[in-house]
């Protein structure tokens, strides 16, 4: 079996978002040098810097950046990363964004308001020469490594699977898995799709991958991990339905919920320490406005 931070030539970098174990990105080595998975926010830059110089490379080194969709905590320093050299590959929806943030930043700071300077940094355009939208399905080798995108919405419309070898980097579209709890979907604004959710996973299962690299967090296997998916997002999606229907508001449905993911978490028999992690790496607001949002936009149909 492999270590907890290593499998094949993929290597886990943890970003050290509040605590150790909550956001990854991860080094694939290559014969043509690394390839960067991932870029946590733009406020942990000087923690990847660290570890990817850790791992016997420097910043400039990096050439070639896949990020699976442009949420902050995923891609916030892209353009950390472009000014350094790199190119950076995002789904053709996201690809906009990064060149210029100004929408994205925006929606952000209407979810963390005062926590958002903190939270994830700066955000700063990309030039557009530096980006390169992938097409579903489209493959692009680097020294010897094939790296294939999936386009796998659900959690956002500009996420994007990558699959290499017999491993899928999920980004959140296959859930944030701590430790060897259960694999529990993120459900933020503006954009869930629980259709398309199921589809994405129909397509990853499809891969029949081994391992599952999520950025929340490290590496997993991938027996189970998409039957835990599908089961968690049926639980969390009718609970908040069903509280809705009741004629809660996201205020009231706020405080329950969060009871309501610590005792599932709970049931599994993890211990608080990790139960935390998974509110740092999915707070349970975001899942409330999330699934709020797209339930009451499907009233009456």
């Amino acid at each position: 079996m492999p270590s907890h931070n290593v499998q094949g030539p993929v290597q886990v970098l943890d970003l050290h978002f509040q605590k150790e174990g909550t956001i990854a990105a991860f080094l694939i080595r290559t014969s043509a040098g690394p390839v960067l998975v991932e870029t946590g926010p733009e406020s942990l830059f000087p923690h990847l810097e660290r570890a990817v110089q850790a791992q016997g490379f420097a910043l400039e080194d990096i050439r070639h950046v896949f990020v699976t969709h442009i949420h902050l905590d995923h891609a916030g320093a892209a353009w950390r990363l472009a000014r350094h050299g790199a190119q950076v590959y995002v789904h053709p929806a996201g690809a906009a964004h990064l060149v210029d943030p100004a929408k994205l930043l925006k929606s952000a700071r209407r979810i963390y308001q005062d926590n958002m300077d903190r939270l994830w940094g700066r955000l700063e355009p990309i030039e557009a020469d530096r980006i390169v939208a992938l097409e579903d399905g489209q493959t692009v080798r680097i020294g010897g490594v094939a790296i294939e995108a999936l386009h796998t919405p659900g959690h956002a419309i500009h996420h994007i699977t990558y699959r290499l070898e017999d491993g899928l980097f999920t980004g959140d579209v296959g859930g944030i898995r701590i430790g060897a709890g259960p694999v529990i979907p993120p459900f933020p604004p503006p954009d869930i799709d629980l259709p398309a959710w199921a589809e994405s996973i129909r397509r990853m299962r499809a891969c029949a991958p081994n391992w599952i690299y999520p950025t929340h967090f490290g590496i997993q296997a991938a027996k189970g991990h998409f039957d835990s998916l599908e089961e968690n997002i049926r639980n969390i999606a009718t609970w908040i339905k069903s509280g809705l229907q009741k004629g809660g508001t996201e205020a009231d449905l706020m405080q329950p919920f969060e009871a309501f993911i610590h005792e599932l978490l709970a049931a599994h028999g993890l211990p608080e320490s990790v139960i935390r992690d998974y509110e740092i790496a999915d707070p349970a607001f975001m899942s409330v406005q999330g699934l709020s949002r797209y339930w009451n936009s499907r009233t009456g149909q």
